[in-house]
Formats: structure tokens, C-alpha cells, sequence
């Protein structure tokens, strides 16, 4: 057991005992937490547990996750909790916290050096001068209100040279965290923006320039009574970065070379990396910088590319989400906000919050004037460079340590830091309104687009592995001179907490270098597919984007893209994919939210791609796959949708296209005409039937129209079935010969029809509708992909008028603000003449 033996009002020394690491068990009577394992483990535990709990109540708030951290360690000390004394004494005694600083420091040493792994230096040099004025203007200014306010903090600060104080004070007002700037963009969707690449380039550079000035205040700090070791810590600082670069930097490349192409990293090479983290950080802590310097430097180092993407992998979720919240935690232990005190002090504290927030914003709006930039992009751009986080709290720990920093000053700047960063999410979110100055159009569905007009389509992706049978689909979409294709390929990537997350928006990488992180290695494989495709095929014009958001947001990000681009159809994919044994299994249950949202959303038409593979029952002599198509065809927007992109995928000489009717027979008639009957004093059944009869109209204008047009076509088939119910529907697409490759079938959203009654008892997915679901149920053994299309029916404000296509113009109710909502509740209170709804129309779509 350690004694704590006081020495001096202000210091005391801990004894411990070496054999006390771990208890023998509560029934030899020891207490647990008497014993350094047992507490480390309770500690550790307590800090992960509150500051996740923190980081799901802010999470309504949009608050990055460095402010969960941070008030977690302010709770936990003697702020909150550690007002007990009982709750002090056992849960975080004095004895503990050289075991706890050692932890939290060595994940710190393996966190930085994450991050310089997962910074590219070459981005500095890519995004030119503008990035480099941004980030020097945004700390010049804070630079000079900190040094102007260390006066007034300076006061009681004891054997501390006024110049140190003035360096650490105004270096933790004037930094910008990159990871916490990255995970704010994101949130607020603006990191596909000009202002989000530009601020997060800033933060780049800012951060680069803050561990420069970092390891100078700390050669100054560490050796204040003579100027020449101070030197001497500069210089070997100097000679260790270049050792790096031009020594171990080398000799690592030529490391890498020998892994043969396509092998994994060895262990002996992982191994011996990280225990160059520990020897990098041993090395810089002896010369007189502190050992995160050493460890972010050799992370500098790492070749992006398989190693680079290993040590991500194995290390980032241990260290940022168990080691580095002990950090925080040390750093709320040593907060003590009651040394705030008197309203002078606060006084002070808000003026310093205020005046440090002005500095960075009107340092960057000067240069954004400079550089003709709208103001309220300049005045975002400088909220957005407030952002707090990691390097601001090494900065402040180290000066406590050091004692520059006394407990006000300590407590004052991590408020600070909590402050100005807590402020970014909701003053952008009111100063930045970017205008979306879509253009209204009218052709959003493919039905409206003519063969001698562009046809643009969003493909969603969230894996690699769907981009070969997506380019399939577009390859046979017949891209002409008249009609090209605009293809925006957009991938979806979670929001996560990982800075390596953002950099694939960040990083446009197109110099060949090999991926950082796994996001990066499936961007690459994806835009080079779509490359490819671009170059091999003629008319077809490809534009990759990302978009890096949460799930629960990620539909918005699709139909932003859709609306922004004018596009007529949106492609999103199946949450389910191919197994080995040829069934589908479910991948991410998110993916199904995404596309319920996106279904319920879009701006345009929306195709969910069902993967079983597209590559073609055979090849034609150009080398061009040869792709038979089948369209069956109930009735309703959706399938007619569905037969206007088959209609336009015939037009390719190598695809054969079989078009499906399926009609309603005597006994569905019969039984039809009947509940009319009954029903037609009934006004509100009429307006319906009036609306069945337009859209059977409808229909047989458009089907007419199309045996017109491709009636002496070879490659085109039509066929006519009369079902009567389900089971004869489900044995008449059994007679479809597997020679099919692809179904393109309506979804039919809202409807029940006799032609598919049963079908939807058992459905499993219902947003692919009645006949979709069942193509893609494993019950029916169905080996051809499958295309489930809706077509835009709404009526928003961008069409000034109703296109002609949409049903809803005869509607009663139509949502103005969402532009493709079908509302399943307008179906319930109509269930007593639902049957209505298909007399001599098998389905059919209404819009209320």
C-alpha cells in the first residue's frame, strides 16, 4: 500500500508499494482497488463508459467527439465527481495517476502517430497558396490576442518566463485540429465544398505548423535558464527529422519492396514499426521535445500504401477508442474549474473565448477578401478554423506540467478550447446557407428522356463489388452521339470518428500513389473501374464523387447529388449480395434504411440493382457483351418506367429484349365490375375510378406506342398473359426461359392487385413491391439480376409545371416540399374498394 507524505502545502510525495499490482482475491479479504491492475481497469472502464454515454446525448447536436471526451474528464475530476473526496480518494487516488499518465501518454505516442500516418504532406503542396495565407492569417491574429491577454494570466504564475507563457498561451488559441474540423464538415455536408476542401487544407497546414512552433516552446520550456542547451534541443530536433527522412525513411521503402506483390504485410515488419513508434518517441523525450513529437514525425515517414493501410487498421480502433479517451480524462482530472473564481476571472474568460473566436474569423476574412470570396464564405471559413481538439490539449498539458500553465490559467484555456469549438456546428449552420441554385427541369425519369437527348444517371455505391454488373447495366444503355450518358458515380462512405475517413475527400489523389487506408483502396478501385469504362466506351462521360456521412443522413446526400445534377435516375444497390450457394445474403442493414429514404425522397426516378451478376450470356465478334433483357409489365407509373429503360437498353445491337404483359382475366373482371356496381353512389369511388381509367389510358397509349415503334424489330419480343391470381402470375414468369440475364420490373408501390394476390404475404422486402420481391427471394431460384424501378411521380417546386407523366396532378393532396413522397397511410383509409382499383387494370399507382 502506497503513504502519501507531505512535504509542502504544495507538493507531496507518493510512496508505492512494488508488489502491489494485483490483488489476491476479495476472499483473502484485500480490496481491489487497493491494487494497480484491478483500479487501472475500474478507471479505464469509467472514463470509455461516460464518455461514450456524453458522445450519445450530444449526438443530437451535431458536437464532434473531442467535446464528449474532454467534458468526460472534466465530470470525472475534481470539477463534477471529484468535489467527494470518498469518490476522489477511491476511484482516482494520487498513488494511480502515474500508472494512469503512463497509458494515456503511451496511447497518445501510437494516436499521433496514426495521424501522421494518415497525413499526406503532398496535399501542402497541391492546394497552393491560398491554403497556406488562410492558415497563417488564422493564427497570427489569435497569436497576438493570446499574447496580449498572458498579461492579465500571468499575474500568479511562479518561476516562468513571461516570453514561454506568451508561446504556449497564444499557440493553444491559435491551432486548428484537422480530425475534429474533418468530423465537423462532414456533419454539416459541406466537405464536398469548395470552403470544406479549402478549411480543411488550412487545418492541414495549421496543424504542420503547430508542431513546429510545438517543439520549439518546449526546447524553451525545458531548458529556461540557459539559452545555449535550448539551442542545442532545436538542432538535434533538426538532425532527428532529418535522420528520418533521408535514413529510416529509405530503409523502410526498401523494407516494403521485398513483400512480394499481393502479400499482406508480415508480422515481423508490423512488429518492428511499432517499436520504431516507442524508439522515435524515446529518442525525441532525450533530447528535450516531448516523445508525441518523435512518434508523429516517424508517422510522416510510413510509405502510404499495404503498410501504411495495416498499421491503420490494426491499431486505430484500440488506441482512439480505449487508449486516447484516458488522455482526456488526465486532462479533466487536472481541470479545476473552481479555480475560476470571482466574476473578474470569468469576466476574462469570456473575453478571451470571444476575442480568440474574432481573430481567427477576421484574420480569414481578410484573406478571403483578398481572394474575392463571398463574406459569409469568409466568415464560415474562420468559425470553422476555431476548431479545438488533440494538439491544443498536449500543448495545455505540457505547459502544466512544465508548470508554465498554473490551475486558472489550465482551466481557463481548456474551457476556452470547449468553448470555441462547441460554437462551430450551430453559428455555420446559420451563417453558411449555400444557395442551391438548381436549375428546375423537367425530365426526370426516363420515360421523358429522348434518344436524342443526354441521359444522366447517379449510381450509388458503397463496395467495389457491385461496379462491375452497375457498368454492364450502363454499357448496355445505349450511349450514342445524341444521346450520351452522364454517369455520376457517387460512393458512400460512413461517418465515422477517424480523420482517415475524411481524406478520401480530401486526397484527390490521381498521381498513381497507393492508398492510406481501406476507404481510399475501394474510392481507388472504384474510379478507376469507372475510368476505364469511360475510356473503352464512347459516349459515356463518368464524374466520381464521395460522400462521407453518417447513415442516417446518407439518402440526402444522394438526392442533393441527383437534384444538383439533373439527373433522371438514380441507381442505389440492393442491401443484400450474392452468397457462394447462390442466394442473397443481408450485408448491412443500414443500406436498406438508406434506400427506403432514397425511395421515399428522390428528386427523380430510382432503380434498386438487385447483384446477381451482368456479364453477358454471350460475345458478339466486336467483343461486346450480348445481354437478353426481360420487362414484365403489370401497369402504373412504375412499369411503364421500367419498359421506358428497356426500351432505350434495345436499342443496343446486343441486347435482346422480351416484353411481358400481364392482363386481367374474366374471373378478375367479373368480380370488378361487380363491387362497381355496388358502389357507385359512392363519390369518392368514382374520383378513383376516374383515375383507374386515366392511368389504364395510360397504359395502352404507351404499349401501343411502343409495338409501333419495334414492331418489325427481331431483337424485341412481346407476349400477352391473362392470370387470374397469383399462383398463374408466378407460374407465367416460370415459363421465361433462363437464357435472361436481367428483369426490369416496376415497383408498384402502394397498390393491391388481384393479379398478385398472396404474393405480398410473405413478402420479405417490401420496398422492391409484390413482383420484385419475388425475383429476389431465394425461393424462387432465380439466377438473372434484377432492376426494380420507380418513377418520379411528384410535383416540387422546382417543376413550375406538372410534368405530364406524373398522376398527381389530378390529385387532391400533393406534398409540395417532398418532391417523390407515396404516402402508405393514404392507402389504409381506402381499403373498402381497393379492389377498385383494377378493373381491367392489373396495377396501378396513385399519388394523394
Amino acid at each position: 500500500m502506497s503513504d502519501d507524505i507531505i512535504i509542502s502545502n504544495s507538493e507531496k510525495i507518493v510512496c508505492y508499494a512494488p508488489t502491489m499490482i494485483t490483488t489476491t482475491g476479495i476472499w483473502q479479504g484485500d480490496n481491489p482497488l487497493d491494487y494497480s491492475l484491478p483500479l487501472f481497469i475500474v478507471q479505464l472502464t469509467l472514463v470509455v463508459v461516460v464518455t461514450r454515454l456524453l458522445v450519445f446525448i450530444l449526438k443530437p447536436i451535431r458536437q464532434p467527439r473531442v467535446i464528449a471526451e474532454i467534458l468526460g474528464g472534466v465530470i470525472l475530476g475534481p470539477s463534477v465527481l471529484g468535489r467527494s473526496n470518498k469518490f476522489a480518494e477511491t476511484i482516482f487516488p494520487q498513488r494511480s495517476v502515474m500508472v494512469l499518465e503512463t497509458m494515456a501518454n503511451i496511447g497518445l505516442l501510437y494516436f499521433l502517430f496514426l495521424v501522421g500516418v494518415e497525413m499526406d504532406i503532398a496535399v501542402i503542396r497541391q492546394n497552393g497558396k491560398r491554403s497556406l495565407i488562410i492558415a497563417i492569417a488564422g493564427m497570427i491574429l489569435p497569436f497576438v490576442i493570446g499574447s496580449s491577454f498572458s498579461f492579465l494570466l500571468h499575474e500568479k504564475s511562479q518561476n516562468t518566463k513571461e516570453g514561454t507563457f506568451i508561446l504556449f498561451l497564444g499557440l493553444a488559441l491559435s491551432v486548428t485540429s484537422f480530425p475534429v474540423l474533418a468530423r465537423i464538415l462532414a456533419e454539416l455536408k459541406l466537405i464536398n465544398t469548395e470552403i470544406g476542401k479549402l478549411a480543411m487544407s488550412a487545418s492541414l497546414i495549421n496543424d504542420m505548423l503547430a508542431w513546429v512552433v510545438l517543439a520549439f516552446a518546449i526546447a524553451f520550456t525545458e531548458n529556461k535558464d540557459t539559452s545555449l542547451a535550448s539551442l542545442w534541443v532545436i538542432l538535434s530536433s533538426i538532425a532527428f527529422i532529418c535522420l528520418c527522412f533521408f535514413v529510416v525513411k529509405p530503409l523502410i521503402g526498401r523494407r516494403i519492396k521485398q513483400t512480394p506483390e499481393g502479400e499482406s504485410i508480415s508480422e515481423f515488419n508490423v512488429c518492428l514499426i511499432l517499436s520504431g513508434v516507442m524508439i522515435a518517441g524515446f529518442i525525441t523525450d532525450v533530447i528535450g521535445t516531448h516523445s508525441v513529437f518523435g512518434a508523429f514525425v516517424f508517422g510522416l515517414i510510413i510509405p502510404s500504401g499495404p503498410l501504411g493501410l495495416t498499421l491503420i487498421e490494426k491499431l486505430e480502433d484500440f488506441v482512439s477508442g480505449l487508449l486516447l479517451p484516458l488522455f482526456f480524462a488526465i486532462s479533466g482530472l487536472k481541470t479545476e474549474v473552481s479555480a475560476i473564481d470571482g466574476a473578474t476571472t470569468w469576466g476574462v474568460l469570456f473575453v478571451v473565448i470571444i476575442l480568440s473566436c474574432a481573430g481567427k474569423v477576421i484574420g480569414v476574412v481578410l484573406v478571403s477578401f483578398f481572394y474575392q470570396m463571398p463574406f459569409y464564405e469568409g466568415l464560415s471559413l474562420g468559425f470553422l478554423m476555431n476548431a479545438k481538439g488533440l494538439v491544443e490539449m498536449i500543448v495545455l498539458n505540457v505547459g502544466k506540467d512544465q508548470k508554465v500553465l498554473d490551475e486558472k490559467s489550465f482551466a481557463i484555456m481548456v474551457i476556452v478550447a470547449l468553448g470555441m469549438t462547441a460554437v462551430i456546428t450551430p453559428i455555420v449552420t446559420m451563417v453558411y446557407k449555400p444557395s442551391k441554385n438548381f436549375t428546375p427541369y423537367k425530365r426526370r425519369t426516363v420515360q421523358k428522356i429522348k434518344l436524342d437527348r443526354e441521359f444522366r444517371v447517379v449510381v450509388s455505391i458503397h463496395t467495389p463489388r457491385i461496379v462491375p454488373t452497375v457498368i454492364s447495366l450502363l454499357e448496355s444503355s445505349c450511349p450514342t452521339k445524341k444521346s450520351p450518358i452522364c454517369v455520376y458515380a457517387l460512393h458512400l462512405v460512413e461517418l465515422t470518428g477517424r480523420a482517415s475517413g475524411m481524406l478520401i475527400v480530401h486526397n484527390m489523389r490521381k498521381s498513381g500513389r497507393p492508398a492510406m487506408n481501406r476507404t481510399q483502396a475501394q474510392s481507388d478501385h472504384i474510379i478507376n473501374a469507372f475510368e476505364s469504362f469511360e475510356k473503352s466506351t464512347g459516349c459515356v462521360y463518368v464524374q466520381t464523387l464521395t460522400a462521407v456521412s453518417p447513415y442516417s443522413t446518407m439518402h440526402e446526400d444522394i438526392c442533393d447529388i441527383a437534384e444538383e445534377k439533373r439527373a433522371a435516375l438514380i441507381i442505389i444497390p440492393f442491401h443484400k449480395q450474392q452468397a457462394v450457394d447462390g442466394g442473397l445474403e443481408a450485408t448491412n442493414t443500414a443500406f436498406r434504411t438508406i434506400n427506403q429514404n432514397v425511395l421515399a425522397n428522390a428528386p427523380c426516378s430510382v432503380g434498386i440493382l438487385v447483384d446477381r451478376g451482368l456479364s453477358g450470356s454471350a460475345r458478339s465478334t466486336m467483343n461486346q457483351v450480348s445481354h437478353h433483357v426481360a420487362v414484365l409489365f403489370f401497369g402504373g407509373p412504375d412499369d411503364r418506367e421500367a419498359l421506358a429503360y428497356a426500351w432505350r437498353m434495345s436499342e443496343h445491337p446486343n441486347v435482346n429484349l422480351t416484353v411481358m404483359r400481364f392482363l386481367p382475366g374474366e374471373t378478375v373482371i367479373e368480380t370488378v365490375r361487380s363491387d362497381s356496381t355496388n358502389s357507385r353512389n359512392d363519390h369518392s369511388i368514382l374520383t378513383v375510378e376516374t383515375e383507374r381509367d386515366r392511368e389504364k389510358q395510360l397504359d395502352e397509349e404507351y404499349v401501343t406506342h411502343f409495338r409501333m415503334k419495334t414492331g418489325n424489330d427481331e431483337s424485341i419480343a412481346y407476349i400477352e398473359r391473362v392470370v387470374n391470381h397469383g399462383e398463374e402470375t408466378v407460374g407465367a414468369i416460370r415459363t421465361i426461359d433462363n437464357s435472361h440475364d436481367l428483369f426490369i420490373v416496376g415497383r408498384g408501390q402502394g397498390t393491391i392487385s388481384p393479379l398478385t394476390s398472396g404474393l405480398t404475404d410473405w413478402s420479405e422486402c417490401p420496398e422492391l413491391g409484390a413482383i420484385g420481391d419475388l425475383l429476389a427471394s431465394s425461393d424462387f431460384a432465380m439466377t438473372a439480376s434484377v432492376l426494380v424501378v420507380q418513377q418520379y411521380v411528384g410535383m416540387g417546386s422546382g417543376d413550375p409545371l406538372p410534368t405530364p407523366d406524373s398522376p398527381s396532378q389530378h390529385s387532391e393532396h400533393v406534398n409540395i416540399e417532398q418532391t417523390n413522397r407515396r404516402s402508405h397511410s393514404s392507402y389504409t383509409s381506402q381499403s373498402s374498394y381497393r379492389e377498385q382499383l383494377q378493373q381491367q387494370q392489373p396495377d396501378f399507382h396513385s399519388q394523394h
